[in-house]
Order: structure tokens, then sequence, then C-alpha cells
């Protein structure tokens, strides 16, 4: 295999476990197997097995992926998915409150993200922001005020550190970054999904306060928010594509050129 196409044609049914033309147009992000159980059962089909290495499944006209934690993920899932270059991908992802306005279970539609991970600086010099498909991004909050949920919109911070919560130094620089939130993929997905001409979104939750030490996820506070708000949270990605996919026309402004 010598060309980009090949390498990527072949990687994506290898980590999926599916053939290309098994995979919608129209695609759902996650780091979560709950995410994938929640999609199967709201969509009425069965929960799929964990074969793959990257847990795939297809309902409703939509295909949900979880590619895995962390930064380099993210930019080898927008890297495969180049091979059957989607029309719309939605990331469902936690993220951690930087902002005091922000509560466990707040939604926040990021407008941007800073590159703050590094995996990116391989496909684009460091000044080049990373933003996501604002069409996208307006489908989602069309949809969030339908169902009268309140979100917030901002800057999220993308870090490729998992574990910094003890790092006063770090969460003073993060304050400085007037970021709502912190996490670990918005900034690669947008830049990698720019990058390979795929419109990406995010909707984040937020899940943990991790700026003073009472707000630090634990297995607890984890558990609560997966029963109190993690089914709206996959209920919303999917009525937000679903959005896009009935409006078919406007997902043509979803496309860059450059």
């Amino acid at each position: 295999m010598k060309t980009k196409q090949e390498i990527t044609a072949n990687w994506l049914e290898r980590y999926t476990k599916l053939q290309l033309g098994e995979i919608s147009p129209y695609i759902l992000l996650t780091n979560f197997n709950n995410y994938v159980d929640m999609f199967c059962d709201y969509c009425g089909v069965d929960r799929v097995g964990y074969e793959a290495n990257m847990r795939v499944a297809n309902g409703n006209g939509i295909t949900m992926i979880n590619f895995g934690m962390g930064s380099p993920n993210a930019a080898l899932i927008m890297d495969l998915l180049s091979a059957v270059s989607p029309k719309a991908c939605l990331f469902l992802g936690k993220c951690g409150g930087i902002s005091h306005k922000t509560q466990i279970g707040d939604f926040i539609l990021p407008l941007a993200a800073v590159r703050g991970e590094g995996t990116s600086n391989d496909y684009f010099p460091p000044e080049v922001p990373s933003l996501p498909a604002f069409i996208l991004e307006r489908a989602v909050s069309s949809v969030l005020i339908q169902h009268r949920l309140d979100y917030w919109t901002g800057s999220v911070y993308t870090t490729n550190r998992r574990v910094w919560e003890h790092d006063d130094k770090f969460k003073e620089y993060l304050r400085t970054t007037r970021a709502m939130a912190v996490d670990m993929e918005c900034a690669t997905l947008f830049s990698c999904g720019f990058y390979n001409h795929i419109p990406v979104g995010a909707l984040l939750l937020v899940s943990d306060n991790p700026m003073v030490p009472e707000g630090v996820k634990t297995i607890a506070s984890d558990n609560a928010v997966n029963t109190n708000y993690a089914q709206r949270h996959v209920e919303m990605g999917i009525l937000s594509l679903q959005k896009i996919i009935e409006h078919a026309e406007t997902v043509r402004h979803l496309k860059f050129d450059w």
C-alpha cells in the first residue's frame, strides 16, 4: 500500500471490523462504550460486541464510533475517516469545567479549541486556529433550544496531559486561557477534520470541576454523571445529526475549500 487512500481504507476496516460501505456519512464520535450501548438502545438495534478495536454501531442512518481517548486517537480517526469522506461528524465528549460558571451536567458547544495537545502541529502550524464546522454546531444549538436545554458557548482547551488536577501551576495557566472547559480531543478533531476535509462539530458534557479538589472526578461522581446526564447527551447527538440528514440541502455549506 502506497497511497493514503489505500492505507486509511484498509485500516478503517481493520479498526472497526466494518466494510467501508457499512459506514454512514453521518457519524457520532465518542470515547465511551456505554455511549455506544445507549445509542444502540435508542435506535432499537442489538448492542454490538467488542471484537473491534473501535467499537462501532449503526442505527437511524448514523454510525457511532468509540475511537478511544486522547489526541493521538482523535487524529487517527480523522485520518481513517478520510477514506469514506463523511458529510458530518459530531463528537460527544466529556470535559472538565474551567470557568466558575459551569456546573456538572451542563452542555458546552465549543466555538473554538486551544491547541494545547501538540498532535495537531503535525497537520498545521501552531498559529492556525482550530474551529468546528459552524453549520453543524448551529444544528446542535437548534436541537438543544427545541428541547429547552441551556448551554454554554466559548473555547475549550485541549491537552494531551491526563493527570494534572494536582498541578496548581498548570491550573493557573488554564485560567489565563479564558477557556470554558478542558478536554483531550476537540482541537485535534477540529484541526485534523479540517485537514482531511471532514466537517466536525462537538457537544461536550461537563463531567467534573477539576480546578478545585472537591470537583475532581471520582468513581462515584462519574457514575452519577452517567446516570443523570449521559442518556440525554447521546439523544441530543442523535437528534442533531438527524436534523442535518433531514435538511440535506444545508450540508453543502459544511464543505471546506482550501
